[in-house]
């Protein structure tokens, strides 16, 4: 995972220079002040030039990013920052230097909105959290460096605004040259757009490992926005057991899976009757709850996380976290490549409906390879051509295959096919591909010494199974036109037309996506006015009445460069706080940390107000201001600054990922801008006890609507994330129309 790791980092570098630009402005701005003699308003012009600049640049970027890429609007975003920095050094006046802030505006704009994007897009579902909280930890970082730096400037007989401000120009040319030679395009926007062979090579490189098909076929797969899903229920266990004195017609509905050994083979049975397994079962109650408080997406959700596997059990080894099934078979057996060569080489008499054209380009490509089926099995079943499984050839594996493959796309999830047939009104069979995502939840194991009855049949005692729910959609892969070819067995193509047709704004009405939005665009709301402004804005004028200030003074620190430190040594207390925040949000969850979190706000809030109401004297005033303004500072950073943005990262489709982020970033700069000018305001009309009173009402707010809204996505693939949303939402709309 070392290169998922690597262009984090390298993204990073873009949140890194927005905290710095905000640290930075915020020490220049006093002595911009003083040598362009601006009234109150202009200095608050050169302040928020930056937001303002930012709001206009988020209104287009999702979109833009969704038509040419993350990758450019990166490097745009390093060019707005370094144009920038060279304008602010050179400011002869005060236009100059709004023109200047505007472009930093750009810059700012597109690294808070595509940064998480494009983590979420690249990161391993495993450590995704722990990736996007790296935003919040070197924009902290930024920060603590930017003011240390300005009160180092301070001590000088003549500071230089122009240089405090221009220095954003040398990191800014770093970040552009790495983001030019090391970062790569995100594989999902490349599969989007029907660029296979690129997208492999940068997984590839991401995952550090050849076979990459598993999260290959998950990419394609994610392309859909909406659609027709199922939860159903299966019984995996040994091939030979399960398939004992069993109904034919059962036999037509398994699913064969393979573990790492060659020959050892696992059969999905469906399971009928009454669910016995939490996904499934709460899937089924969905439509009984009518309206709870707590939305039956984020019990459907919670329902994943109840049993994890066992690590060191037959469980753990059927449902690995990376890498295919078919990963251990036939080593030595040649891979076959799937790109547009080996299409030339092996695929001549392959029929798909590419026309001839570039595979790569049109994403026509064959991506499954297509399986033996009872139709097959009189003429013998057909060349693998193009394999996104890397399915080896002549391998042990593919002995006894019937129209099934399954593979490993993490966080305990499995990715499998199934062929259907069914009659046709005119007589004929009609077939097509049903995509599963697998997930075990049942505490089954080894039940040694007892009979074990399920729904759907018994299980041998002698033998280990599991439980698992599965998530039964239509595939992206199939394409209907093939089936007017009358190939003979499955074929599995991704047709043209998904890629050109694009997707619009209509695709936000689609009910997981509405429901997504819905979420994202309320906890960035609320995020804003849960009172971080404020209590930054106080800050200073708090560790002033615990005394700071003064002994500063007896050390010749003048107030100005006080302040600086001051602020410094804040943002400094941040960075553990954040660190600790990366350790849990992949192992507690973002749900858990926004749950723990936000009480603790809140108490800080209200015992700020009480020390605000009542006179309780000046020293313990101070040190009891002071103690609550760091354990909030502290806990919100662990929790309600990253995880708005990683959860706005996760809960999109792919081909409308960055057309939403985009409303969210966009309704987050809106609230910035208002809190930000609205908080004067609000100080003379209705004291600091309102104030901070009014956040703590919003921080009350913020708890249930996280507790009845926000699921947990912690491990989950992008792709079954959206995929819960679509369910979720369908059902409860469902139920509410009856």
């Amino acid at each position: 995972m070392n290169g998922a790791v690597i262009v984090a980092i390298v993204a990073t570098i873009g949140n890194m220079l927005q905290g710095w630009d905000n640290a930075t402005i915020a020490g220049a701005v006093v002595y911009v002040k003083k040598e362009l003699k601006l009234g109150s308003t202009a200095e608050g012009l050169v302040v928020a030039m930056s937001l303002i600049g930012a709001t206009l640049i988020t209104t287009c970027s999702g979109s833009i990013s969704d038509r040419i890429g993350r990758r450019p609007m990166l490097i745009l975003s390093s060019t707005f920052y370094f144009v920038s920095g060279l304008i602010m050094l050179w400011s002869p006046n005060i236009y100059t230097l709004l023109l200047a802030r505007l472009l930093d505006g750009f810059g700012v704009g597109l690294a808070v909105t595509l940064v998480p994007l494009y983590i979420s897009e690249t990161a391993p579902s495993e450590i995704r959290g722990l990736l996007n909280t790296l935003p919040q930890f070197l924009g902290s970082a930024g920060m603590f460096f930017a003011y240390c730096m300005v009160f180092g400037m301070s001590l000088l007989d003549s500071p230089s605004w122009r240089l405090m401000l221009g220095v954003l120009s040398a990191p800014s040319i770093i970040y552009f040259l790495l983001v030019v030679l090391y970062l790569p395009e995100s594989p999902r926007w490349l599969v989007s757009k029907g660029k296979m062979t690129e997208a492999k090579l940068v997984l590839q490189k991401l995952r550090g490992r050849e076979d990459v098909s598993a999260e290959m076929a998950l990419l394609v797969e994610g392309l859909a926005v909406g659609g027709d899903t199922s939860i159903e229920e299966y019984i995996i266990g040994p091939a030979n057991e399960l398939t004992e004195d069993q109904d034919p017609e059962v036999e037509k509905e398994q699913i064969k899976l393979y573990g790492h050994e060659a020959g050892l083979s696992w059969i999905a049975k469906p399971v009928t009757g009454q669910s016995t397994i939490g996904l499934a079962s709460r899937h089924g109650s969905l439509v009984n709850q009518g309206m709870p408080l707590v939305d039956p997406i984020v019990t459907l959700f919670g329902s994943v996380h109840e049993k994890l596997p066992e690590n060191g059990s037959m469980r753990s080894m059927l449902f690995p976290n990376f890498g295919s099934m078919f990963s251990m078979a036939d080593p030595h057996a040649k891979q076959e490549q799937w790109d547009e060569e080996s299409l030339q080489r092996e695929g001549e008499d392959y029929t798909t409906d590419a026309g001839g054209e570039d595979s790569d380009d049109n994403l026509q490509s064959p991506l499954i390879s297509r399986q033996a089926t009872s139709m097959d099995k009189d003429i013998g079943a057909p060349r693998a051509h193009g394999s996104v499984l890397g399915v080896r050839r002549n391998s042990s594996l593919l002995q006894g295959i019937a129209g099934e493959e399954s593979m490993g796309i993490g966080g305990g999830w499995q990715l499998a096919w199934k062929w259907s047939e069914r009659q046709g009104e005119d007589g004929k069979k009609e077939g097509g591909f049903n995509r599963i995502y697998l997930h075990e939840e049942g505490i089954a194991g080894s039940r040694r010494g007892s009979i074990v009855s399920l729904p759907g049949g018994e299980i041998n005692p002698e033998n280990d199974y599991v439980q698992a729910a599965a998530l039964v959609s239509q595939t992206a892969l199939y394409s209907k036109d093939l089936m007017n070819q009358h190939p003979v067995g499955p074929a599995m193509v991704h047709p043209s037309e998904t890629v050109s047709q694009g997707v619009g704004w209509s695709a936000l009405l689609e009910p997981g996506v509405r429901r997504a939005l819905i979420v994202g665009v309320g906890i960035q709301i609320l995020q804003q006015f849960s009172g971080i402004n404020g209590v930054m804005y106080y800050t200073p004028q708090i560790l002033e009445q615990a005394g700071v200030e003064v002994l500063l003074s007896s050390l010749g620190i003048g107030s100005e460069s006080a302040s600086f430190l001051i602020s410094a040594f804040t943002t400094l207390l941040m960075l553990p706080c954040i660190a600790v925040a990366m350790r849990f949000v992949d192992v507690a969850g973002r749900r858990t940390l926004l749950l723990t979190t936000i009480p603790v706000l809140i108490v800080s809030l209200v015992v700020l107000v009480i020390g605000n109401v009542f006179d309780m004297g000046t020293v313990l005033h101070a040190i009891i201001s002071t103690i609550c303004v760091i354990i909030y500072f502290c806990c919100f950073v662990m929790g309600y600054g990253p995880i708005p943005n990683i959860l706005c990262s996760e809960i999109f489709p792919t081909r409308v990922r960055g057309l939403c982020i985009a409303i969210c970033a966009l309704v987050y700069w809106i609230c910035d801008i208002i809190v930000t000018y609205t908080l004067p305001v609000m100080l003379t009309s209705i004291g600091l006890a309102g104030v901070f009173g009014i956040y703590a009402v919003v921080c009350v707010i913020s708890w249930f609507f996280v507790y009845a809204k926000v699921p947990e996505t912690k491990g989950m693939p992008l792709e079954v994330i959206t995929e819960f949303f679509a369910i979720g939402a369908r059902q409860t709309d469902a139920a509410k129309a009856e």
